[in-house]
């Protein structure tokens, strides 16, 4: 039985591995990506324009 006890935490720990991949995978595209896309978009910006923003006012 030393061997069931050493087996099952990699063997729950690869079904989810499994699992954490499969959401992942099946959360990439679809309908939403477009709109996370534009919000991802727009955090780029506003950070770039903070960033230029900063660097006139010190110059």
């Amino acid at each position: 039985m030393d061997y069931v006890s050493a087996l099952v935490p990699p063997v729950v720990m690869a079904v989810f591995f499994i699992g954490v991949v499969r959401v992942i995978v099946k959360t990439q595209g679809g309908a939403a990506k477009a709109k996370e896309d534009a919000a991802v978009d727009a955090a780029l910006a506003r950070a770039e324009g903070g960033r230029k923003a900063s660097a006139a006012g010190d110059a």
